[in-house]
């Protein structure tokens, strides 16, 4: 298990090496740069001036030699300044991803349990006319955008009935503590909810429904066991190790759908802080944003490959 965990480790630094530079490449080939924008904003700028600008940020350097100084910097924690917030950049970082991790931990915890028994639900009475309900509903969720999924949240319960506040992360000259910012949470965790937990309730079903037709199915109700043990112990164990890779490889998904969330709501998360950077030409924190998200995508599959381990004891991490 420790030999397969530091084997992943390692290829998580491959890749994160790699992205960094297509990354930068790619940022660095955006059109306009913070140089432009002083320029822009002064313009009493000589050319003089901007040479001596472009030199002292080192932007008159080729973007391979301009690389390797930001990863010389980078290898001893020095990610640079956000020219946006004129704070160091794991400084703006920090906040914005515990924000975004306390959003997608609550909405991944709901949805995946209200995925999970909608999706056992569903298989248990096949072509009912609880399945086709389940099954509608999922439809609907997979089928309406996340953004109208966000508005019609807030026309119903921060316009209509006033019982939650439509945007924000906490109340204005409030009394503040953890009861006053979890009625922030709820609209955003309704909304992811409600934007994924079709699909992996499908996921679920499919995969109930072929389990259930296992061999092994038909020797534990053979031997005596209950409706419920055959369900959780012998169905459901096995048939998430399917559900857990959608999970995995659909967490990409689920960092966009809290973008537009973040967004929607003006929580001041990851996704937001990136699409900022990204609009403001914040090179440096739009870089580090995108490279939490890849790293965050690499530590999902690493937890998704130790989960099937746990959930079959046939597999072998050795």
């Amino acid at each position: 298990m420790i030999r397969f965990v530091l084997s992943r480790l390692f290829q998580s630094v491959i890749v994160l090496l790699v992205m960094s530079f297509v990354i930068y490449g790619l940022i660095g080939l955006m059109p306009g740069d913070p140089i432009d924008l002083m320029v822009n904003s002064n313009p009493g700028f000589t050319a003089e001036d901007v040479a001596r600008l472009r030199a002292q940020y080192g932007l008159d350097q080729p973007i391979l030699s301009r690389y390797w100084h930001w990863l010389q910097a980078a290898a001893t924690l020095d990610f640079g300044y956000s020219r946006t917030y004129q704070q160091p950049v794991l400084t703006i970082l920090l906040p914005a991803l515990t924000q975004t991790a306390k959003l997608v931990g609550l909405a991944v915890l709901v949805f995946s349990t209200l995925a999970l028994l909608l999706g056992i639900l569903a298989a248990l009475t096949k072509d009912s006319l609880l399945d086709r309900a389940i099954n509608l509903l999922a439809f609907a969720g997979i089928s309406i955008p996340v953004f109208f999924l966000a508005l019609m949240l807030i026309y119903l319960f921060a316009v209509r009935l006033g019982w939650l506040p439509a945007s924000g992360m906490f109340t204005i000259g409030g009394p503040g503590g953890l009861a006053d910012s979890a009625k922030y949470y709820v609209l955003p965790v309704m909304t992811l909810t409600a934007a994924f937990v079709g699909q992996f309730s499908r996921y679920t079903r499919a995969s109930m429904v072929e389990v259930m037709r296992m061999d092994y199915i038909r020797t534990a109700r053979a031997k005596g066991a209950g409706p419920a043990r055959v369900v959780i112990k012998h169905a459901l164990r096995n048939a998430l190790i399917p559900v857990v890779t959608v999970l995995a490889l659909s967490f990409g998904g689920l960092m966009g759908g809290v973008l537009i969330t973040e967004t929607m709501f003006a929580q001041r998360g990851m996704g937001k802080l990136i699409y900022d950077a990204i609009l403001g030409n914040d090179f440096n924190l739009a870089l580090m944003g995108l490279l939490f998200a890849t790293s965050a995508t690499l530590l999902s599959n690493l937890l998704a490959d130790i989960a099937y381990a746990w959930l079959d004891p046939r597999i072998s991490l050795s």
